[in-house]
């Protein structure tokens, strides 16, 4: 049984409570529990992660070198961090460059929100960016590690 990992940071725990308006009032608990059951049957484990630490962010990033040979590869909504952290998104490139895929998601259009939100420091070192879509994104990036 191969296994993704799903690394959620500040915040994201609070979906479907906060910002209704940006992120929809799904409980993002019972979204990802619904994910991890519908995907166990198809043999696939999630593992899923919140933190409003930057640095237990990096350090779930680096502790899945040690299972790259067992897992498909990691989701990240880094929250805030996506605009903030180059110690993110250093630990991101040294990830891939153990042929690990790294799938950055978020809820909201981060180009449909502040300015600052626009610039991603992650992007350029991840497989690929799934954003604005809602909760939905934990799902086609699911997709995207299978295929």
């Amino acid at each position: 049984m191969k296994t993704i990992i799903i690394i959620n940071g500040p915040n994201i725990n609070l979906i479907g409570t906060r910002e209704k308006n940006i992120y929809g009032n799904i409980n993002i608990n019972n979204y990802l529990n619904n994910l991890k059951k519908k995907y166990l049957k198809k043999n696939i484990k999630i593992k899923n992660y919140y933190t409003n630490s930057e640095s237990r962010i990096i350090k779930l990033l680096q502790i899945s070198k040690k299972y790259k040979n067992k897992i498909l590869g990691i989701i990240i909504n880094a929250g805030a961090y996506t605009h903030t952290s180059l110690a993110i998104s250093d630990t991101i490139k040294y990830i891939i460059g153990e042929n690990i895929k790294v799938i950055e998601i978020h809820i909201s259009n981060i180009f449909n929100r502040e300015n600052i939100r626009h610039k991603s420091l992650i992007s350029p070192n991840c497989t690929g960016s799934i954003i604005g879509l809602g909760l939905i994104v934990y799902d086609l990036g699911i997709i995207s590690l299978i295929f």
